[in-house]
């Protein structure tokens, strides 16, 4: 298989899956597997039906108090990327507005074109942290806008939003009879503080995560969506005209998983934080790349100064066996997306790589 031809293909995925795999890969967003052998899993434990038709209840029950909401406002999926499909699909019709950041997580816009949403954006600039503006989200709401659509963390460049100020973006958007989705995957990575979802700062919220990106538990595809209870049982016959029913295997291991949750979270813990300061060290030794100091999450998002973007990343991955992600799928093309989940000797190594593979660039700019 080359490529997928369908219209509504996300070129960004394809890409992940055909091209971003190296000797040394920093294309990777989310921690690194977690191994299976360090949770309490026993074969007897696992059963191929069971599921209920709403929903398996033991795992509704734990997605229900990880998130302090009734069940009735949580919807199972598998993953987040399916999560967001469901959720765009019970909230858009064709021809709604939505109003989604810029840059942004590039199946999200993928989703939306293949519904038919007329998509307009507002600016997260480079300049700033791609924090998030409200002056320059209120300027682009309209009385026709529908939604409002980001990440928090934001993807690509994990800054963080904090409650104040989601909660304003909550309020604007109600002023202009909007809901706002946030995908907030990444937000699980704020291991150190205590973990809030938006939904709670009002009812217009509705929320994307899963246990993939933080925990490296992507394969068990444990997501969720946080909605009122009038969308979520729209978003149950999303679910119903698409996989139908749930994988039972993959509920009982989330169920495993979020009783084990302390264990796993450590594990990650403790690959991030030596990896983020290998990252920092980096970035503020190499002043060819422009980019904040990273806080949170899993990756960064550093503008290459000098010199073409596209062709370094291209010689990165072709000479020095490293790969991160172009910027050009996050419509930055000056930039490329940087994942620091994996080993740590893995991390040093590709930041050692890509340290040589800019040496041609430093002296571009001399």
């Amino acid at each position: 298989m080359n490529g997928l031809q369908s219209e509504a293909a996300s070129r960004y995925l394809a890409w992940a899956k055909l091209h971003s795999d190296a000797r040394y890969n920093l294309a990777s967003s989310g921690v690194m597997d977690y191994p299976l052998a360090e949770l309490p899993v026993r074969i007897e434990d696992l059963a191929i039906g069971g599921t209920g038709p709403y929903g398996f209840e033991p795992l509704m029950e734990r997605l229900a108090k990880k998130a302090g909401v009734s069940q009735e406002c949580v919807v199972y999926t598998h993953g987040t990327s399916m999560a967001n499909y469901i959720a765009l699909t019970a909230l858009v019709h064709r021809g709604d507005e939505v109003l989604i950041e810029q840059p942004t997580y590039d199946p999200l816009l993928t989703i939306l074109d293949y519904i038919g949403a007329r998509v307009s954006r507002f600016d997260r600039r480079p300049e700033k942290g791609f924090r998030l503006g409200l002056g320059e989200l209120e300027r682009k709401l309209t009385p026709q806008t529908r939604l409002v659509v980001l990440c928090n963390l934001h993807n690509p460049s994990a800054a963080f939003t904090d409650d104040d100020a989601m909660r304003q973006v909550g309020e604007m958007a109600a002023k202009a009879g909007a809901r706002v989705l946030v995908d907030e995957v990444y937000l699980e990575t704020l291991f150190d503080q205590a973990w809030h979802s938006a939904f709670h700062l009002g009812p217009n919220f509705v929320i994307t995560s899963s246990l993939t990106k933080a925990y490296g538990l992507s394969g068990i595809r444990c997501g969720w969506i946080l909605a009122q209870p009038e969308l979520v049982l729209r978003m149950w016959q999303v679910v119903d005209f698409t996989y139908g029913s749930p994988v039972h295997p993959a509920e009982l291991m989330g169920v495993i998983a979020l009783d084990n949750l302390g264990r796993v979270r450590d594990r990650a813990r403790g690959l991030l934080e030596p990896n983020r300061s290998m990252v920092n060290e980096f970035l503020a030794k190499h002043k060819e790349l422009d980019c904040e100091p990273s806080r949170f999450g899993t990756t960064v998002f550093p503008r290459l100064r000098v010199g073409n973007a596209e062709a370094f990343v291209k010689v990165l991955r072709e000479k020095f066996e490293t790969s991160v992600v172009p910027g050009e799928f996050f419509e930055q093309p000056q930039h490329f997306r940087l994942g620091f989940g994996g080993a740590t000797e893995t991390v040093r190594e590709g930041l050692d790589r890509l340290g040589a593979a800019l040496v041609p660039f430093q002296q571009t700019s001399r």
